[in-house]
């Protein structure tokens, strides 16, 4: 890859980085929000190691209103597709911080 074609994907990076890292206006999700990512997760994989990681995550990478579309997600509600880059980019960061991927 050169050098021109890094920081073009560098940039793309940074522009998903206000999804998840810096404060929004929106509430984190909740503890029951948490608890529910949690328990569809296991549900789906059994991986109960994973399922923490992925549920830690999750409440520090996205905000409730977020949280909201990727639990209707996880119990089979087809993603509108405004919410397909940031649903994405969601899953690579949960994935990477769950220290698998990339």
């Amino acid at each position: 890859m050169n050098n021109r074609s890094a920081a073009g994907l560098l940039a793309l990076g940074l522009l998903a980085l206000p999804v998840f890292a810096t404060p929004s206006l929106a509430a984190a999700p909740s503890a029951e929000q948490k608890a529910e990512f949690y328990a569809a997760c296991v549900k789906t994989s059994s991986n109960v190691s994973l399922c923490t990681c992925k549920a830690d995550a999750a409440v520090q990478l996205i905000d409730s209103d977020f949280m909201a579309v990727v639990l209707a997600s996880m119990k089979g509600k087809t993603l509108d597709d405004k919410y397909a880059v940031a649903y994405n980019d969601y899953i690579v960061e949960s994935t990477r911080a769950c220290g698998m991927g990339m």
